[in-house]
């Protein structure tokens, strides 16, 4: 938000510019004041938005016109006086002033002020004047406000500065097109998604219900029913020259909902506009800005994005009121009505394989479970993606009906500051009647990020069990020859049926499902590259950032399939860091030996495999008689606790050899202790002569009745 603004007065000589400031200043008019006024700073408490206003005198002379030039183009709005009793200065407003100002490529708002209105005959008529200012306001576009005033009777001093400072806080210009005396295409498309959003059972009117939400969020105040209906008889009344309606089922239709905004730019309403655009995110260019978007979200190092629960709360809300036919799952059209807020009504898995990335029913509509699998992937995997989706789908007003707290953040992450409700811009939803006692501000939106939660994963050599638990999707990569069948695997876990004719993969290609484990269920992610893809894609170790366990694949029947998995592990020796899992697929055919040095469960073995409820491997699947429901409980498995499954060749061997030399150095140990004994035994049964061990026969310590396990009676006898 800005935080300054520049005010610039110009006009011909004698007009009254000096005389504006210092009666604003002084409150009160001075006969005697200096041609051109030094700046004047307003304090951030005197402006309608908490702001600091610097106000700006320029001079009309020759000698001035450099410093007019400079300060025109350092201006955020320029305040143009006339004089109401110097027609020759009104008509140098269109012919030498506004020009002027285009000729230095000035594009900013314009006030037009004629002062000295004491001065006018009473009996002059306005509608002429209003007939000879419209004239300009078409012609030039720049001009957002006309006013008139009198510096003398400082009437309507204070509302010359303060509609100057609304035209650079809530410019009209982008909203609304002068000349057609309608909201500017942008406009409409950002107020139409605003719609759309606080339309929560999309039945395409704002009921009151509805509209009280929006009001609440917007302005944090509710609508009283008197309110309400003078809001609805109002926009009915715009339905008689329309032919849409306004008003539909006693709710308000989006054309109605547009009807009243424009009603409010007519009516110099702007700031009411411009409040409910920024709440929703829109920046002063009416896109989405950045901010709202993309809100800072860190990622440490070692660390993974998935939804949190209020995320998961969102996306199963968004589910349910979009199916509008209760059949627990999205058509494509209900899928396109989802998606209307986004950028160009498109979902964000164009190209990826959606819907057959995840569970579909029979006839392809996406279920709920395959609905909170997709967005699952999708923010493991690109978790940006995800945030600026919830902005899109207005996560922000679901977060603020959940009460789920947030910093207090602007769209730009600057605070907005209010507008005085005592001030002319106070907020009414039609002329007359104030709508709720909070002024215009900045509601700042939930951030999205409330969506989202970082875990951290089990990583190979990470012993320690700590977090292991929060972690519940997971990223396998499945490489192998062409033809082995890794596109059958990621068919069955998005519950796609089997495909018998074979169709090479020639881009990446990802499926995600819900697996049920140790009495939890989970999301698993199987990723293939494609033939073409998976070499270059394998050059860069950083593409395995998300991989928690990789998936060999070999057709058992073909001779040459396990080599392939072989040779791509030599030439990729990092694939040995992470978990695995082999799989030996197709194995309705006959078994065939494969061309390899060791066969390959002999090969798991060396690797020292040991997966649990499988040992080496490989496992054993059929995708075509559907026998592959293990597969994917094994590889969360192994992607949950490593441990066991990184292949540590060599394992097996060490592991014998360790107990050999644990039990060689037992027997040693055991027998040096038994000679010590019957050693000592030996020397102390030669008698009592009193010369070595033998002279403690009648005074023998106890510790040596404890040796011998018996009383020292006992070994006076020996």
């Amino acid at each position: 938000m800005r935080q300054e603004i520049r005010l610039v007065l110009a006009g011909d000589p004698g007009v009254g510019r000096s005389s504006l400031i210092m009666s604003l200043i002084k409150e009160h008019f001075i006969d005697d004041v200096q041609a051109v006024v030094p700046e004047i700073t307003l304090p951030s408490d005197a402006s309608p938005a908490g702001v600091t206003t610097k106000i700006i005198d320029t001079g009309s002379g020759t000698t001035q016109q450099e410093r007019v030039e400079t300060e025109m183009r350092r201006a955020n709005a320029i305040v143009l006086v006339y004089s109401v009793i110097d027609q020759d200065s009104f008509e140098r407003i269109s012919s030498y002033w506004l020009p002027f100002m285009r000729s230095l490529g000035i594009n900013v708002p314009v006030v037009l002020v004629g002062n000295k209105i004491d001065l006018r005959p009473s009996d002059d008529d306005e509608d002429a004047l209003e007939e000879e200012i419209a004239p300009l306001m078409v012609e030039f576009k720049e001009l957002e406000t006309c006013i008139e005033c009198s510096a003398k009777l400082s009437l309507n001093v204070g509302e010359v500065f303060f509609y100057a400072q609304k035209a650079v806080l809530y410019p009209t210009a982008p909203l609304y097109d002068s000349r057609s005396h309608t909201l500017k295409p942008a406009c409409v498309d950002a107020l139409r998604n605003i719609f759309h959003l606080c339309d929560a059972d999309k039945d395409g009117v704002l009921s009151d219900e509805e509209l009280n939400n929006f009001q609440f969020v917007c302005f944090d105040a509710p609508l009283h029913l008197q309110e309400l209906e003078g809001i609805k008889e109002l926009v009915s009344q715009g339905q008689k020259n329309s032919n849409t309606l306004h008003i539909r089922d006693n709710g308000l239709t989006l054309a109605g909902f547009l009807y009243l905004h424009t009603l409010f730019v007519q009516r110099g309403r702007l700031e009411t506009t411009w409040s409910i655009l920024w709440t929703f995110g829109y920046g002063m260019d009416l896109s989405l800005s950045n901010a709202y978007v993309y809100p800072p979200f860190d990622v440490p190092h070692g660390m993974a994005v998935e939804l949190s629960p209020a995320g998961y709360q969102f996306f199963t809300e968004v589910f349910k009121a979009h199916d509008k036919d209760h059949d627990g799952a999205l058509s494509p059209n209900e899928l396109e009505q989802l998606f209307v807020t986004a950028p160009g009504g498109q979902h964000p898995w164009n190209g990826a394989g959606f819907p057959n990335s995840t569970v579909t029913d029979e006839a392809g509509a996406v279920t709920l479970q395959g609905w909170l699998a997709q967005w699952s992937m999708t923010t493991l995997l690109e978790p940006r993606t995800t945030l600026a989706y919830l902005a899109y789908l207005g996560y922000p007003l679901f977060a603020n009906a959940m009460n789920i707290s947030s910093p207090s953040r602007s769209p730009n992450g600057a605070s907005m500051p209010p507008v005085s409700s005592a001030s002319p811009s106070s907020y009414a939803w039609f002329d007359g009647t104030a709508v709720g006692s909070r002024p215009i501000q900045d509601v700042s939106p939930s951030l999205t990020t409330s969506a989202l939660k970082l875990v951290r994963p089990r990583r190979p050599g990470d012993r320690r069990r700590s977090n292991t638990e929060q972690c519940s999707v997971f990223l396998a990569l499945v490489l192998g020859a062409p033809g082995s069948g890794k596109s059958a695997l990621l068919r069955n876990l998005a519950g796609k049926p089997f495909q018998p004719k074979y169709a090479p993969t020639h881009r990446l290609q990802r499926a995600v499902g819900a697996i049920e484990h140790d009495g939890a269920e989970h999301y698993l992610v199987m990723q293939e590259y494609g033939s073409h893809n998976e070499a270059e894609a394998l050059r860069n170790p950083a593409n395995l950032a998300h991989v928690s366990a990789v998936v060999f694949v070999y057709d058992s029947s073909d001779t040459h399939s396990f080599s392939y998995i072989s040779n791509l592990r030599q030439q990729y020796p990092y694939l040995a860091h992470f978990p695995s899992l082999f799989v030996a697929t197709k194995s309705d055919l006959d078994l065939a030996r494969q061309r390899h040095e060791v066969q390959p469960d002999m090969y798991c073995r060396k690797l020292g495999l040991n997966v649990p409820h499988l040992g080496a491997g490989p496992l054993n699947v059929s995708s075509r008689l559907g026998e592959v429901a293990e597969l994917y409980s094994l590889i969360l498995t192994i992607a949950m606790d490593p441990r066991g499954a990184v292949p540590t060749p060599g394992r097996s061997l060490k592991t014998v050899r360790v107990r050999w030399r644990t039990g060689l150095l037992a027997v040693m140990a055991l027998s040096g202790s038994t000679l010590l004994i019957v050693t000592t035994w030996r020397l102390l049964s030669r008698g009592t002569s009193g010369v070595g061990l033998g002279s403690w026969g009648t005074h023998a310590p106890s510790w040596i009745s404890w040796m011998w396990g018996a009383s020292s009676t006992l070994h006076n006898e020996l």
